[in-house]
Parts: structure tokens; sequence; C-alpha cells
């Protein structure tokens, strides 16, 4: 089984949300990543793919002209 990497990008800065706005983890889930196994880690990467597409698509239709 492969191991799940850290998504760190090491561009580490908080959210009102307490979301990593480089890695889009949550602050409960970085500090949960050490002790996680291969499942969960899978989960939060999950999550977080889910939270930076929100963003993305969030942030393109901020930029559309009104």
């Amino acid at each position: 089984m492969e191991v799940v990497k850290s998504p760190c990008v090491r561009n580490c800065s908080l959210d009102e949300q307490r979301v990593c706005r480089g890695c889009f983890r949550h602050l409960d889930e970085i500090m949960r990543w050490p002790e996680a196994g291969e499942a969960q880690r899978q989960d939060i990467l999950e999550r977080a793919a889910t939270r930076r597409g929100l963003e993305e698509a969030i942030s393109e239709q901020d930029s559309i002209p009104a």
C-alpha cells in the first residue's frame, strides 16, 4: 500500500474558518494528520480537494464582470 503523503505546500495561513489557504485542510485535520491512518488521511485529502474546488469556483465567479 502506498503511503498517503501530506498535502502541505509550506504556505500555511488560516482563513476565518481555520482552513489553511495552502493545502485547504482544516486546522483539526492538520493536527490529526501525524497520527491518522491511511484511510483517514485519504478522507482528509478528499475533503481538502472539495474545499479547494469550492474556493476556485467562488474565485471564478468573483472575477466575472457584472
